[in-house]
């Protein structure tokens, strides 16, 4: 990551995450596509190549959708029993729906976030 010397006003990392907005300067658009990062902030010229979210963002998602899917299916078969095409229909769409929306604002929450905290890559002090 570049050392930053301009001066920007704090931007929240948690609500520019979800809306997909630069980490500095809570402007510029943060994602070319669905979830991959651009090159650099179009309205403060940042440079996302530090830009790293890893799997931290569908660990979170698996966790969330699954538990929410899951159980709603679980209940629906409870109360209602209804046939297994139906739930085919019904509760695979959604959990490929909520994991496509939930990874676009998890992995900008997390970039955002990284770039808040100066997050990098961990390294052996050798003194």
């Amino acid at each position: 990551m570049s050392d930053d010397h301009a001066h920007f006003a704090p931007v929240d990392p948690v609500m520019t995450g979800l809306r997909g907005l630069c980490p500095r300067c809570g402007q510029g658009k943060l994602f070319d596509g669905l979830v991959k990062p651009k090159p650099r902030c179009t309205a403060c010229d940042l440079d996302y190549g530090f830009a790293d979210a890893g799997d931290g963002p569908v660990v979170f998602v698996i966790l969330i959708v699954g538990f929410v899917v899951v159980g709603a299916a679980l209940w629906a078969e409870i109360n209602w029993q209804p046939p297994l095409w139906l739930h085919f229909i019904v509760w695979i769409p959604m959990a490929t729906i909520l994991s496509l929306a939930l990874m676009r604002m998890l992995k900008g929450v997390l970039i955002n976030l990284q770039y808040r905290n100066k997050a990098g890559q961990g390294q052996i002090d050798r003194d």
